[in-house]
């Protein structure tokens, strides 16, 4: 039972890091216009 729990501890850290590192990089592109996946121009 303690894997298994361990193991959805480990799933949620590791989701939210890789959410954390892809909102940062959508807010440097999103301000420094360099690529804008929003809009198609």
């Amino acid at each position: 039972m303690s894997t298994l729990l361990s193991q959805i501890v480990n799933g949620l850290v590791l989701g939210s890091l890789i959410g954390l590192i892809a909102l940062g990089y959508t807010m440097v592109y999103g301000i420094i216009q360099l690529i804008n996946f929003a809009h198609g121009e």
